[in-house]
Parts: structure tokens; C-alpha cells; sequence
């Protein structure tokens, strides 16, 4: 799915509004009765509504969503930000169409002296939309400020209040829950606007798709559909020479888990061979936990030191999992960057040695993929101001060597060498646990040892993992999950995708 900055959905709207030879306000009220089922479907009649709305389009989203919801049974009530802005025609049009529909109490914001609200009462935030271009201030700052000190639950429309599209904010509305039109705005998906956001779901709302296939883009979310599109189909007569032979270089004294987690998921991603370099104590334990794959034993007894033989009939290499930084480590992991001619997946104590070396950057072969959480990447690349300054950054690095950069978190980013940027859109909180980072590292290195595209690779490597993880929350809770869980539902998500 592309996903658009605020100026490209506006172009959308009038596309639409041109190609249907509608007008905006018949927009407009498609968009309300999508977003009002969507509302009735999370909450009852029970629960009465005081819709917030200011003068422009976003607040006249407000009056026909109070009208819809007036006409089902709901009790709303309308309050109006009324601070000396200009009114939009469809903020006028709207609001003239409320005394045709029953009656609707319907009053003026005086921060002076703020509106009583019910206990159980729902706010709809509709004060603020997409058009704003500068920091909220004055009596709307006020207003923000104090719906979000009230112990009442907050649904925004589109957006919520005060929230720019694609560039930081420090004064919005704190929604719940926010219902959004036809695709999540950039925002929605970087980690400083959760708390702004809460959870949120598109509804459609009819823009035509024809639009969007001639508008550029630098940013995706990453659905099913591709995915499904992306996968081999694997041949009746295939082997195992057919599918690659991974090198997975792993673990130290201590961490021996991380290698096997990495191993399981390797091969549970479907490569034909592995081999797994490891320091000489974990030889038997690897040997034992993972019969699959083949063990290459390292000089060293605790940690890695030495690079492996043969390192040509390898098709992709994977390092970093359960590693350290020892110094035979560090010159070790240098070697193994300046000889590897095959793409490479770099994780973990394999990123802090680069971050240490920064010169390795220009070394990494082409292709391959990286994979920081959030420090690991400043570490890497520098602290960033905003979230949307780290996108920029990241953007700019994946082009700069010519890598994948994958930065691990809520709606992973994918950032390619062609520039663009692809959200991940699987996954859940239970995953931010020990070993699910080794999990993916075996599982990219795998699609990248059957010979997958590296963007191909990284795309189903993020969405696999994070669907592997959603089918295991399903059977147990945030809690309680744990890394083998994702290996253990990879052949099920897998197979869900393909079928």
C-alpha cells in the first residue's frame, strides 16, 4: 500500500471528487458514515457522545458524524471551538443541516469556564484535521490540553487534533482510539505519536484507485497481497541444492541460545543447507538442539575468532546473534566483511563492532542487510532530533552503501537503496523479548541464501517473523511469549500466507 503526505491525499480527495463528479461536501459525508459504522461498531447507544469540532473540514466531519449518530439513537451532544477562525463552506453546510435532523444541543467553548461532561461520556475529537500547518496555540492549545487531563475516553477523526502528517509535533490531542481515512498518515506509524494516536484502523472511503497509481511515493505498508506475491513456489522436483547453503556465525559463553534460535528459524524459513560457526563449547549443544545443521567449530572455545573455511560456497552469511565484542572478535568480524563476496545479515554485537569502525560501512557487500533497534542505530548513525529526522536518516544511509537497513520496532522500517522506506504492519508487543531479534537474523538469512531479492528478502523476512508472532500471541498473551514461540509458528505463517 502507498502510503501519501497530507498534500497528495488532499490531491486524492479533489481526483475523486473530479473522476465521480461529486462535490466535496457528498465526500465529505461519505467519509462521516464510514466513520460513524466504524464508531457504532466499538461502542453502544449507551454511551452518550459530546463531539468537540472546529470551524474547518475536520470539524464539519464532526457535524455529519453527529447527525448520523443522532439519527441511530445516540445521545451527542456538539461543542463548538469557535475561537475566531474562519469558517470552511462545508463547516457552514453542515452546520446548517443539523436543525433538519432532530435536535442536537449545540454549544460555544469558553475556556474560561470548560464544558461539564458526563462521566461515561465519549469525546469525538474533531477540532483539528490534516490542513493545519503550524503549531497549535492559544485557547485551541488550551483545549487540547484539557481534553487530555480528562478521564474520559478520546476517538479522533482522521487525525487527532494538532497532529501533523510528516513532521514532529509537541501539542496534540491524546485519542484512545483514532479512525482514519482510507490509508494511516506517516505519522501513525513512527513511535514518539503513539501516544497521540493510540490504536488506529483505516476505513475506506471510497477514493478512487486509479489516482494512486501515478502518484510517487517514498514511503509503503507492507500487506499480505504482496507478500503472497513475493514467496517461491517451490517445484515438484526441487532439492536441497536448490534452495542455498546459509553460514550463520553465532553465539559466545552465555549465549549458545541465540545460535540455536538462529539456526531453528534459518531452517524453518525453508534454506537447504546451513552450516552454523560456532565457538568450540557449543559444539555438542548445537549438535543436540539443532540436527539440521551442519557445525563449524571455531579455534577459540568461548567466543568467535577465526573466520570459517570455504567461505565461497556460501550463499549468504548471517553474523551477530549471541556474539560479543572481544577483540579476536572485532578482527575477526573485519576479516569476514573485507573477504565475503555474498550478501550478508548483520545484527546485533556484529552492528556494535561496525558502530566502533565506522569505515566497515563502505566495505559491507552490496545487498546486504542490517538490522538495529533503536540505539544499535544511533550507535551506527548518530542521534536523531525526530522521528521523522531518523526516517530521513535512514533513508539516506541504505542509499549511501547501498544496503537494507531494517530498524527493528512497532512497524519495522524497511529502508532500500532505491530510497524508499516499507512498514511493516505484523507483529505485537509480546515480541519485544530476548531472542526475537536472533529469530529474524535467521530467517532473512535464510530468503537471502535461497536467492531472494535483498528488498524481497527483508520485506517477507519482517512480515513472516511479526505474523509468526501474531499467530502465537493468539494461543497464549503478551506476556508469556517467548522467542521459540515465533519459530514454532513459522511454518503455520508461512503456510497462511501462501494459501
Amino acid at each position: 500500500m502507498k502510503l501519501f503526505t497530507v498534500d497528495q491525499i488532499k490531491a486524492w480527495d479533489l481526483a475523486t471528487i473530479k473522476e465521480k463528479n461529486i462535490s466535496s461536501l457528498e465526500l465529505m459525508e461519505t467519509a462521516a458514515n464510514a466513520f460513524a459504522l466504524q464508531y457504532m461498531s466499538l461502542y453502544g447507544v449507551e454511551m452518550p457522545v459530546s463531539i468537540f469540532c472546529g470551524l474547518g473540514n475536520n470539524g464539519a466531519d464532526g457535524l455529519a458524524v453527529a447527525r448520523i449518530l443522532s439519527m441511530q439513537g445516540y445521545e451527542v451532544k456538539v461543542w463548538l471551538a469557535d475561537f475566531g477562525q474562519s469558517k470552511s463552506a462545508e463547516f457552514t453546510a453542515n452546520l446548517n443541516r443539523l436543525p433538519d435532523f432532530g435536535h442536537i444541543p449545540l454549544f460555544n467553548i469558553d475556556m474560561s469556564e470548560p464544558p461539564s461532561l458526563h462521566p461515561n461520556e465519549i469525546i469525538i475529537d474533531a477540532l483539528l484535521g490534516t490542513g493545519i500547518n503550524r503549531a497549535v496555540e492559544g485557547q485551541m492549545e488550551d483545549l487540547i490540553h484539557w481534553v487530555n487531563t480528562m478521564n474520559h475516553v478520546v476517538i479522533s477523526i482522521d487525525v487527532p487534533s494538532g497532529l501533523f502528517g510528516e513532521q514532529h509535533c509537541s501539542t496534540a490531542i491524546h485519542a484512545h482510539h483514532t479512525i482514519t481515512f482510507q490509508i494511516p498518515k506517516l505519522s501513525f506509524l513512527l513511535p514518539s505519536y503513539e501516544q497521540y494516536t493510540g490504536t488506529w484502523q483505516k476505513v475506506d472511503i471510497g477514493l478512487v484507485p486509479s489516482h494512486t497509481l501515478h502518484t510517487p511515493t517514498n514511503y509503503y505498508l507492507i500487506e499480505k497481497k504482496l507478500i503472497h506475491n513475493l514467496i517461491f513456489k517451490r517445484k515438484k522436483f526441487a532439492h536441497k541444492g536448490n534452495f542455498g547453503h546459509a553460514l550463520l556465525i553465532a553465539g559466545s559463553h552465555g549465549k549458545g541460545g541465540a545460535a540455536i534460535l538462529a539456526s531453528r528459524a534459518c531452517l524453518r524459513s525453508g534454506v537447504g543447507l546451513l552450516t552454523t560457526h560456532i565457538p568450540l563449547s557449543l559444539y555438542q549443544i548445537i549438535q543436540n538442539s539443532v540436527p539440521e545443521a551442519m557445525a563449524s567449530v571455531d579455534e577459540h572455545e568461548y567466543y568467535w575468532s577465526s573466520i570459517p573455511n570455504e567461505l565461497n560456497k556460501y550463499s549468504a552469511i548471517g553474523v551477530g546473534s549471541g556474539m560479543n565484542q572481544k577483540e579476536s572478535t572485532e578482527r575477526a568480524l573485519q576479516t569476514l566483511i573485507r573477504q565475503s563476496i555474498c550478501r550478508m545479515v548483520i545484527d546485533a554485537d556484529g552492528l556494535n563492532l561496525i558502530s566502533k569502525h565506522k569505515d566497515l560501512l563502505d566495505l559491507i557487500p552490496p545487498g546486504s542487510i542490517l538490522t538495529p533497534h533503536l540505539k544499535e542505530f544511533e550507535r551506527l548513525f548518530g542521534v536523531s532530533k525526530s522521528c521523522f529526522d531518523r526516517l530521513e536518516k535512514l533513508r539516506e544511509n541504505a542509499i549511501k552503501y547501498k544496503i537494507t537497513i531494517l530498524l527493528k520496532g512497532a512497524y519495522t522500517s524497511i529502508a532500500c537503496p532505491d530510497g524508499t522506506v516499507h512498514f511493516n504492519s505484523t507483529g505485537n508487543p509480546g515480541m519485544a523479548t530476548a531472542g526475537t531479534g536472533d529469530v529474524l537474523t535467521g530467517i532473512l538469512t535464510s530468503l537471502l541464501a535461497q536467492g531472494y531479492d535483498t528488498d524481497a528478502a527483508a520485506m517477507i523476512g519482517v512480515f513472516v517473523h511479526g505474523h509468526a508472532g501474531d499467530l502465537a500471541y493468539q494461543e497464549s498473551c503478551y506476556e508469556s511469549l517467548i522467542a521459540s514461540d515465533i519459530i514454532d509458528h513459522l511454518g503455520k505463517a508461512f503456510h497462511t500466507i501462501l494459501n
